[in-house]
């Protein structure tokens, strides 16, 4: 039996024909993206390898110089040697340690400023095989499960360091840590200051030479402020913050929004904060370019920057410097009297009344070791009592409520209101009118004056009923004076002194005399300002000009703005009824009786003003060891300008707390006296200069002889003068 089979037939063949045409279609299809990315997109691809970035960083320049009215150099830039370190965007803690360890060699380090933890994250860098051991398996597997991170593990890391692991840090190894830690202190592509203090000569030769091996390195001139009469008017100057401290954190989202970098220096108190914009200055650009991985390939400086523009200050100097030692010995003088104790401050404003220009703004307060301490910011900063010197301001409140006129007459004798002790001048005058009153300073003529604005009506040891609103009334015409509101000085923080709570009849009428709100030196001077240049409250102000940059960083440049006089406001008064109060002034020190005629007796110039002497409360830096019963004490103040005719200074003088007791030592009259001789003297010294143009600037001041207080028996008694 034949049987037949049929062949096998295989299918191999046909498998790798398929396996063939797949791998023929994906080698044309990756042929043909080939073809489409060195065709189409070959460009593209090629700028993008070779794509670079450019960033611009700024760097700091010098500050704007402070001269005085006369063109002296009050505030200046002394030049530094610094080192400075610039990172790249890529540049590894591992690569700056490295450097950190040459340039240590090259440089002494001061490692003050190191603290613990800046110990511990440079001992994990030094150790990161010690550092990895420090965790656990337990932290490792969790790390895993990703319920760690690596910030929570660095956190671990630094937990673990021990006292025996830090103590393998040697005193070279701080001097590094101390550089890293400059180096770690910024932005990529910003100068980080590595040293500006006591850079020898050596060292920044040794470091110059050597930048090859230092990348990121450079040398560089920084700068520091130099305050040229050292301690002079220092408090309102203000100051800058170091390169350490750079933008305080308060302000430094304000500073980063306005280009600024972290580790600025800026101004941080007083006329360096408040021109902060003006003195900053234009900083430098450098455009850094960069490949795509960070690193730079070429910097270009765009600009050099200009360092910012000067301030020249209204204050004259050399009559600053001479106000302040007519206080020094004033106040030297007023401790060795008896019931000086608590005596350690006084206070002067000079300005013209016209423009508002400060001539000088001194003060000093004497501390715990004896020593004289600038506090000219005292005249903005703090407030008192001031006594009878706001009377000017008293009689024109009263003219204008219609409680008084020109030539009203009251009957000065004591007044004796039910439960009241009794109130009187410092001396009976009987009948006197108003130019009388400001002459004698009569408290009754201030208190009937008073009454009559409250619509009061005094009858003897019987109560004494008052409209309160009068105190709203007179507050609010003391105000158009500058009384109890802010002057508007240019600098910040201005106190606005306190008006007194309570509205009780009594108190009304120490208002009126001044013992009862409390004003700022400032305050004082604008108002007796306002009273001198015929009703206008003038704004003060310490910046004159502001001028671009000298040539030669010596002279002054060209004037940028020229500070305009403001006037505030003109106070609600007839020209004749501020005339008269005006005479009134005048009769202060020229006439008969008046409270400053010894004063001001013999002077070269006609004075016309306002003394005052106020019963206080002790409220000073030892006030606490007192407990609730603080001291009762006398401040003391004087008002006035010169010449009388024709006004251009007036002053301002207050000094707190000057005795306790009935009479005392008059030392803000001797300070008065003293301080306007040595306007007009040194006006005259300057004009008989050769080159000297009549009616110009030439006030300041020159030594004076000590006519300041040589009779010590001399004194102000009680309330009113």
């Amino acid at each position: 039996m034949v049987t037949n089979k049929k062949k096998k037939k295989t299918h191999v063949p046909l498998r790798l024909n398929i396996l063939f045409f797949v791998v023929f279609v994906l080698f044309s299809a990756l042929i043909l993206r080939l073809g489409v990315v060195q065709i189409v997109y070959g460009n593209d691809f090629k700028r993008e390898i070779e794509r670079t970035s450019d960033i611009t960083t700024n760097n700091p320049v010098p500050r704007g110089k402070m001269f005085d009215r006369n063109g002296k150099v009050i505030v200046d830039n002394t030049p530094l040697n610094a080192i400075t370190y610039t990172k790249s965007q890529n540049t590894s803690p591992k690569e700056m340690l490295q450097v950190a360890e040459r340039l240590s060699k090259l440089i002494n380090m001061d490692i003050k400023k190191i603290q613990e933890r800046d110990m511990k994250d440079f001992w994990l860098l030094k150790h990161p095989n010690e550092a990895k051991a420090k965790i656990t398996d337990k932290e490792w597997e969790e790390f895993k499960q990703k319920k760690l991170d690596d910030k929570d593990l660095y956190k671990l890391q630094l937990k673990s360091v021990s006292a025996k692991d830090l103590a393998q840090i040697t005193d070279h190894d701080k001097e590094v840590l101390a550089i890293f830690r400059q180096f770690n202190s910024g932005y990529a592509l910003t100068p980080q200051m590595v040293k500006n203090k006591d850079v020898t000569p050596q060292e920044f030769a040794v470091v110059s030479e050597n930048l090859e091996n230092l990348p990121g390195v450079n040398t560089t001139t920084d700068w520091n402020r130099n305050y040229v009469f050292g301690s002079t008017l220092r408090t309102v100057l203000g100051g800058v913050t170091t390169s350490d401290e750079g933008i305080p954190k308060e302000q430094l989202d304000y500073y980063l929004a306005r280009g600024y970098s972290r580790n600025e220096r800026v101004g941080k108190s007083y006329i360096e904060k408040q021109y902060e914009d003006v003195l900053h200055g234009e900083k430098g650009k450098v455009k850094n370019k960069t490949d795509k991985a960070g690193n730079v390939i070429s910097t270009e400086v765009v600009s050099e920057g200009e360092r910012g523009k000067d301030l020249v200050l209204t204050i004259d100097m050399d009559l600053q410097s001479q106000v302040e030692k007519i206080l020094e010995e004033e106040l030297k003088a007023a401790k060795k009297e008896k019931g000086a104790q608590l005596l350690d401050r006084a206070f002067v404003v000079m300005m013209d009344p016209h423009t508002g220009e400060i001539l000088s703004m001194a003060g000093k307060q004497i501390g715990k070791d004896g020593k004289m301490n600038d506090f000219a910011l005292g005249n903005i900063s703090t407030s008192y009592n001031v006594g009878s010197a706001v009377k000017g301001a008293t009689v024109l409140t009263g003219y204008k409520t219609g409680a008084i006129h020109p030539g009203s007459t009251q009957y000065d004798s004591p007044l004796k209101i039910a439960h009241t002790p009794v109130k009187k001048s410092w001396k009976n005058f009987g009948t006197i009118n108003d130019l009388r009153a400001l002459q004698v300073s009569s408290n009754v003529y201030m208190w009937k004056t008073a009454i009559a604005i409250a619509k009061g009506h005094y009858e003897l040891n019987q109560p004494l009923p008052i409209d309160t609103k009068a105190f709203s009334t007179i507050r609010q015409s003391f105000s158009q004076f500058g009384l109890g509101v802010r002057t508007g000085i240019d600098l910040p923080n201005e106190a606005t002194g306190f008006p007194g709570p309570d509205k009780t009849p009594g108190l009304l009428l120490d208002l009126v005399i001044g013992q009862y709100d409390t004003y700022t030196p400032m305050q004082l001077a604008q108002y007796v300002s306002t009273i001198a240049n015929g009703g206008y409250r003038v704004q003060p102000h310490l910046v004159k000009e502001i001028r671009e940059p000298g040539a030669d960083n010596k002279e002054l440049g060209p004037v940028m703005q020229e500070i305009e006089p403001k006037v505030l406001n003109r106070i609600d008064a007839k020209p004749e009824w501020i005339d008269r109060v005006k005479k009134g002034f005048y009769m202060v020190g020229n006439v008969g009786d008046g409270t400053a005629v010894r004063y001001f007796h013999g002077a070269k110039y006609v004075f016309a003003g306002k003394t005052g002497t106020a019963q206080a409360f002790y409220d000073g830096p030892d006030r606490k060891k007192y407990g609730k019963e603080a001291p009762e004490v006398m401040n003391l103040s004087l008002v006035g300008y010169a010449p009388y005719d024709n006004p251009e200074v007036s002053i301002a003088v207050l000094v707190p707390w000057a005795y306790q007791g009935a009479n005392g030592r008059s030392t803000s009259n001797y300070i008065g006296r003293r301080a306007l001789d040595a306007y007009f003297d040194l006006k005259k010294q300057r004009m008989s200069q050769p080159g000297a143009v009549p009616g110009a600037d030439q006030n300041a001041a020159v030594p004076v002889t000590p006519a300041a207080g040589q009779n010590t028996a001399d004194t102000q008694t009680l309330t009113g003068q």
